[in-house]
């Protein structure tokens, strides 16, 4: 451990090159393989990502998870709700405790800060105890140290952990002590594995503005910490933004080091001399973690040299701003991208890389011949993406600054909407519908890989998705739903979708991002200005509508989102590249409407997490988000009505800027939260109506018609029945066809008995 420190990674992807542990969990979950089958899957995984990190000084031992960090803490904490405590096999009760069971709701599910990670919420009261247990850390870490060079421990923060429990920073009092206790027996266990072994703790609640309370938190936590780990480096980690004040207090505790985020928290530079005379080590976070563009290696160097004019170079280490969990996993098998795009991205494997070699170059190492080549081509892909046309088209650019100038909401009052919507749609009390995506069974993929890979034609593909789509719509006309939609069969998912159709934007092949547990994404990459080539969603949302005399929902992802879910560009704006989105949407909502759609749902499911940590940064954000969501929906006639759809968001702090939207119908997520999320609503005395989800679809279990009666009573007693939609909480694809059914059976059911009561 005394050799000397360059470079720090600190965490990797776990999903793997081919999302290997997705379907590993999937098999396990299905019964198809046991336990050890998926464990030696697991070693595999980590052997791999052991060897892609090679050129780093220290990586995680414990980065892996089957399922997510934060439930991982529980266990090594002992954090175990009550409620599980009556499944005696550690392994189901992991995956219970994460995906619920026929006897148990799993734990909510809230988004890890800003990123469309998602983490498991611990369950915490005053009477909660802690049992503190190190043996998987053990485990980890001595296999770790068969394969890495130093290998390090991860775990969540207690002020962190704390923070993100149900129960939040409002058990400090009563339970802080206690989970310090535990903590303390945790990291002292951990001290034991090796001498001087790092221990990082991740405390990204240190960059959310802290106040005098979590500072005082913060403080007492690593002067206790450090003691009770016995000659351990215990390293603070913070990443997303600055932590420029908690910095300053935690100068003044026995911590080894601290990380800082140098990429989206440039005001850390203002931390760096209290930092370097209290003699800690830096680990500076100068390549992006949370998105993929290769960095410009001299304008890193420079950031480096700056900051080692405040800070000894001795005692600084380069290292990726945060995990590098948020971006896709290798490059090595794109082959549809652009050469010039591709030249221009980095993703886990290649920043890597680029930290090996920032390292390096910054420390004076000697470079080998690949070295040389891998900083020439560096310079020429950094200077053809500041100069190349695809980020420079002059007309979108302006459309998009001429939608920014004149952005408004509608012309109408809801007031006004919704006395036209009412009489056109003539909905019945509580009008039933579902979010928009129904299942993707191995047979909608089979079709789409078909088509994907040339084995069908256009032709035979658009045939079999509109069979897909009869059937849906013949189901939900059969059960009684009163809004329907046509399934969205053709998408793969409701961002990656529109952005293989957009100009600008491209969709990699492998480049799958974690969202939870089995769950991947492939965000889109916004490479240069965007816009619609053609009509996207049109043809199939008419064809839906001519099958059936009820509504049909046109289903489209809103401009926010489609930046959130995206790799934005980082050359330009938000407000530049959203703007863009917000063209491309407004021209596709029209044409919707013109085709006859009366309703059409633009849902911002990520409305929410693009919020900044900071609320210095938090108007111009709405400021930007409300003005691309109105140009996306303004535009359309009075009796046309706009839905939006938001998930896993807490609406307190801003219920103002949702009110301000403008959608006609909102839905949201509330079933695993209770009715919490509808009494701020109420609060606010929020006008427009509201579909509160009334059924987690993130579980298999099968609610029955009484639970569902007892839910919407629960919403009757806070929202008037005149105001209300009932729906599932969120889309449908990732569940199987036999428990959707069942569960809309029983939720139109449910329906029809509040609507006759009412009556």
């Amino acid at each position: 451990m005394s050799k000397k420190i360059n470079s720090y990674n600190l965490g990797f992807p776990r999903i793997g090159e081919n999302r290997e542990l997705k379907f590993a969990l999937e098999a396990y979950w299905g019964g198809k393989i046991s336990f050890e089958e998926l464990e030696n899957t697991a070693a595999a995984l980590r052997r791999r990502a052991y060897e892609l990190q090679s050129g780093f000084d220290v990586v995680s031992a414990n980065d892996f998870s089957y399922y997510d960090g934060m439930l991982d803490m529980m266990f090594h904490l002992g954090a175990i709700p009550l409620r599980f405590a009556d499944i005696s096999n550690s392994q189901a009760r992991y995956f219970t405790m994460a995906r619920g069971d026929e006897t148990h709701t799993s734990l909510s599910m809230l988004k890890w800060f800003n990123t469309n990670y998602h983490y498991l919420v611990p369950e915490l009261d005053e009477k909660s105890v802690f049992a503190p247990n190190a043996d998987a850390l053990k485990k980890a870490y001595d296999e770790a140290c068969k394969f890495c060079k130093t290998p390090k421990i991860n775990i969540i923060g207690p002020v962190t952990f704390l923070a993100l429990s149900n129960g939040g920073l409002g058990l400090k009092d009563a339970l802080f002590g206690k989970l310090l206790d535990a903590y303390e027996k945790l990291v002292c266990d951990i001290a034991g594995f090796a001498d001087g072994v790092i221990i990082q703790i991740d405390e990204p609640i240190a960059v959310c503005e802290p106040d005098e309370n979590v500072l005082s938190m913060l403080k007492t936590a690593y002067n206790r910490l450090p003691v009770a780990a016995k000659g351990a480096k215990i390293v603070v980690a913070t990443y997303f933004d600055h932590a420029v004040e908690a910095a300053n207090v935690l100068c003044d505790t026995p911590i080894w080091g601290i990380t800082l985020d140098f990429v989206h928290g440039k005001e850390n530079l203002q931390a760096l001399k209290a930092l370097d005379a209290s003699g800690k080590t830096l680990i500076a976070g100068v390549i992006d973690g949370k998105n993929v563009w290769a960095a410009d290696l001299d304008e890193k160097i420079l950031l480096l040299e700056q900051i080692s004019r405040d800070f000894d170079k001795n005692r600084l280490v380069v290292a990726p701003s945060c995990s590098l969990l948020h971006v896709p996993y290798s490059l090595k098998n794109e082959s549809n991208i652009a050469a010039e795009v591709l030249s221009w991205l980095a993703f886990a494997n290649e920043k890597a890389k680029e930290v090996e070699l920032l390292s390096k170059i910054f420390f004076d190492k000697e470079l080998s011949d690949k070295d040389k080549k891998s900083i020439e081509a560096n310079k020429i892909a950094a200077h053809s993406r500041k100069t190349s046309q695809k980020t420079q088209n002059q007309s979108v650019i302006s459309a998009a600054k001429l939608a920014l100038d004149t952005a408004s909401k509608r012309a109408e009052s809801f007031e006004q909407r919704i006395v036209l919507q009412k009489k056109a749609l003539n909905l019945p009390l509580l009008p039933t519908t579902t979010i928009g995506s129904f299942p993707q069974s191995a047979n909608v993929r089979a079709v789409r890989k078909a088509f994907k890979d040339g084995v069908i034609s256009k032709d035979e593909y658009e045939a079999k998705i509109k069979e897909f789509i009869k059937e849906c719509v013949e189901f939900q006309d059969e059960i009684g739903l009163d809004v329907l939609v046509h399934g969205e069969f053709e998408r793969n998912d409701m961002v990656e979708y529109f952005g293989e159709l957009l100009e600008g934007v491209v969709v990699s092949q492998l480049g799958w991002v974690q969202s939870y547990g089995s769950r991947c994404v492939k965000p889109p990459i916004i490479y240069g200005s965007v816009q619609r080539k053609a009509p996207m969603t049109v043809e199939y949302a008419k064809y839906a509508q001519s099958l059936s005399k009820r509504w049909m929902k046109g289903m489209l992802t809103g401009p926010v989102t489609l930046l959130n879910w995206s790799f934005e560009r980082d050359d330009i704006t938000k407000e530049d590249i959203c703007a863009e989105l917000a063209v491309a949407v407004r021209d596709e909502v029209l044409d919707l409407e013109a085709a006859g759609i009366k309703i059409i749902q633009v849902d911002e499911a990520a409305f929410k997490e693009g919020y900044p940590l900071r609320s210095t940064k938090k108007k111009a954000y709405e400021e930007m988000a409300l003005k691309c969501f109105w140009i996306s929906t303004s535009a359309v006639k009075a009796d046309t009505q706009i839905h939006t759809h938001m998930c896993y968001s807490v609406f307190d702090d801003i219920m103002d800027t949702v009110e301000a939207m403008d959608a006609d119908v909102i839905t949201i997520e509330t079933a695993k939260a209770g009715n919490r999320l509808l009494g701020v609503f109420k609060k606010v005395g929020y006008g427009k109506e509201v579909g509160p989800g009334i059924y987690d679809i993130h579980s298999p279990r099968i609610p029955s018609v009484e639970e569902m009666r007892a839910q919407i009573d629960g919403i009757l007693e806070v929202l008037p029945a005149s105001k209300v939609w009932i729906n599932p909480d969120c889309g449908l694809k990732t569940r199987k066809w036999e428990e959707v059914k069942a569960s809309l059976i029983n939720m139109v059911e449910a329906a029809k008995i509040a609507r006759n009561k009412l009556s």
